[in-house]
């Protein structure tokens, strides 16, 4: 499943200071995040809620972490999460006037940051302004049948580098595990590093034994997903007990239930795995009340922002 789906031909995009149709959008050819990757990204999910608004979802983790990236490869972040909110929100305004983003439609946040434009040579260049990008786009969640039956996926050897925990542009070890997947027939491809389990090409990796839900530690060798911390406050909310720990191939292939999770695919189960069926073979009891769950945040989170702006139109009103 693709993060970027079509709202329309040309949606109106953010680029260097200006909102443009996506078709006019240009950036130099000595751009870095051109040239060699040097750049990083976000991808955030804008919920669409009954009050016609959007509901922008931990987009302040989604913020921090494109902060952490930005400042492990050495370049200064653009704006402040202020500044980044108030982006967002006119790219999303100009896509529903002019790029055809309805209100009841969900859609995603994309930002994209490079180093800029400079003579290549590979140490950084200085005085150098990053080139920002921002793109919102439809959002299309995995549909009622995948999350009923769950998906299949395929294992491979994680041959990435070993910062894994910035969100780069460099994505040709990620882009090779997902078209591994494609030749297969598979949702996803899981990814094992020294046989421990490390992510999948775009996605966060859980399995589950006797009801206790584990996943890979936090270290350079994944992305922490925003959905991490995320699915760690679930777990505590459903009485699910959980464990950050190493996890062996031949744990993974016992598992009762393995779940994958990202921003556009929230949390999906995995059925099967290299032919083989997970556990029963079908989407476990751990699974559902983690779904549950996240719908739960979500609308918490909608109904949040909701009563955030009814608040600052009486302070308006009062003063």
């Amino acid at each position: 499943m693709t993060a970027v789906s079509d709202v329309s031909s040309d949606p109106i995009v953010y680029l260097n200071g200006e909102l443009v149709p996506l078709s006019e959008a240009r950036v130099p050819v000595l751009d870095r995040g051109f040239i060699f990757g040097d750049g990083i990204y976000e991808v955030a999910p804008l919920y669409a809620h009954a009050s016609g608004r959007r509901t922008a979802f931990r987009l302040k983790q989604h913020l921090a972490r494109l902060a952490r990236s930005v400042g492990k490869i050495g370049i200064a972040n653009p704006l402040d999460d202020a500044g980044w909110r108030e982006l967002i929100a006119r790219v999303v305004e100009a896509n529903e006037t002019n790029g055809g983003l309805r209100a009841d439609q969900d859609a995603i946040a994309y930002i994209q940051v490079t180093r800029g434009v400079a003579k290549r040579a590979h140490a950084f260049p200085s005085g150098v302004k990053p080139t920002v990008f921002v793109m919102v786009t439809a959002l299309n969640l995995p549909d009622a049948a995948q999350r009923s039956s769950g998906v299949a996926c395929v294992s491979a050897e994680d041959r990435r580098w070993l910062n894994c925990d910035i969100k780069s542009v460099s994505l040709l070890g990620n882009v090779l595990m997902a078209q591994y997947a494609a030749e297969n027939d598979a949702f996803e491809t899981l990814q094992f590093r020294d046989g421990l389990l490390t992510e999948g090409a775009s996605s966060n990796v859980w399995i589950v034994k006797n009801g206790v839900l584990a996943a890979p530690p936090r270290s350079n060798k994944i992305l922490e997903g925003i959905r991490y911390g995320l699915i760690e406050e679930l777990t505590a909310e459903c009485g699910i007990r959980f464990e950050a720990r190493d996890i062996t191939e031949a744990q993974v292939r016992a598992a009762d239930e393995i779940i994958v999770s990202s921003a556009t695919k929230e949390v999906l189960p995995v059925t099967r795995l290299d032919g083989a069926p997970v556990g029963a073979g079908r989407p476990g009891a751990v699974f559902a009340a983690l779904h549950a769950a996240y719908q739960r945040a979500k609308a918490a989170a909608a109904s949040a922002e909701q009563e955030g702006v009814e608040n600052e139109s009486r302070e308006r009103l009062t003063v």
